[in-house]
């Protein structure tokens, strides 16, 4: 008896999956970008002070209130436009990049290039992500001084900047490459933090669900779910990281004699991490925390079930 042969599904090439996974990308963080800025503020303040300092947010939905309040939409939206621009990088290097490091390897060691094996997933999911963190790092930089910013209440260094492109030229002509490239050992931890589970988490629960007959492979509800599950395991794994690289970014600076221009409060992610633990314990790490969770829970949910939608209507058209 023959036996019918399933088509194979055609897959997307590097440079598909790269424009895909942007646009997806570029859809969420409208979204979720007002959670990044209440993160980001809850992040600064306090920050080296003597258990966690004095406090200007009292939470997430207070640093909200009173960045609608006193800065409205713009302030709520700050760094929006290298948002955009850092998420078309980030994301499209994460979601584009992540199959065919994934197959590769899987080859490399000898696999089928389809299998789903858990430790090649994540080493994919981390090496995408870390290519995607050190090509938008410059963009991150700009928005994270950006959404620090506030004319109102102020936390942590302000650096005022009238738009993005300012903010590039600006860092270019006072810190050079140097300043383009700052903290950008920051960005690559947090980012192969994250995403070397959010993939893997997102791929594992969807074939879970569709394994044991809950919702259908192509279903919105079975993205929106798996797209959850991800999202808080992300959250789980790069949030100290994430405090660290926020700190980073947006810490004074100073020229030395030699010209030479360094922070003032940290020389690494490492000793970022360490000096607040020392002054604020281990909660400051943990800082914005529930901000964190409500940008990156839409954020995923958002772009993964967006980059599933775009990829099928993709597919179906061409």
């Amino acid at each position: 008896m023959s036996k019918t042969l399933e088509p194979e599904v055609r897959q997307l090439t590097t440079t598909e999956g790269f424009l895909c996974g942007a646009v997806a990308a570029c859809i969420a963080v409208t979204a979720s970008n007002p959670a990044e800025v209440v993160k980001t503020r809850l992040q600064l303040q306090g920050e080296l002070a003597k258990g966690g300092g004095k406090k200007v947010y009292n939470s997430a939905i207070d640093a909200f209130v009173k960045t609608w309040k006193n800065e409205g939409l713009r302030g709520v939206q700050r760094g929006l436009t290298p948002a955009y621009l850092y998420q078309f990088l980030l994301n499209g290097s994460r979601l584009g990049f992540y199959e065919p490091f994934r197959r590769n390897i899987n080859l490399i060691i000898g696999r089928s290039a389809s299998e789903q094996i858990a430790t090649t997933s994540v080493a994919a999911g981390a090496a995408s992500g870390v290519v995607g963190a050190c090509l938008g790092s410059p963009l991150f930089l700009v928005k994270a001084r950006m959404q620090a910013y506030s004319p109102a209440l102020p936390v942590g260094a302000q650096h005022y900047y009238r738009s993005s492109w300012d903010a590039l030229a600006t860092i270019w002509r006072t810190e050079r490459l140097r300043g383009m490239l700052r903290g950008m050992d920051a960005a690559a931890l947090r980012t192969g933090m994250g995403s070397s589970v959010q993939l893997p988490s997102y791929n594992w629960t969807k074939a879970l669900i569709v394994r044991n007959g809950w919702g259908k492979a192509d279903s919105t509800l079975t993205f929106l779910a798996s797209s959850s599950v991800s999202g808080a395991c992300v959250c789980l794994a790069m949030q100290p990281a994430d405090t660290a690289l926020t700190r980073m970014y947006n810490q004074p600076t100073e020229k030395l004699a030699n010209g030479k221009v360094v922070g003032l409060l940290y020389k690494n992610p490492i000793d970022c991490l360490w000096k607040t633990l020392k002054t604020e314990g281990a909660l400051g790490w943990y800082k914005g925390t529930t901000a964190h969770f409500l940008r990156i829970a839409p954020h995923t949910i958002i772009t993964l079930t967006a980059n599933d939608i775009i990829i099928n209507a993709y597919k179906s058209f061409w």
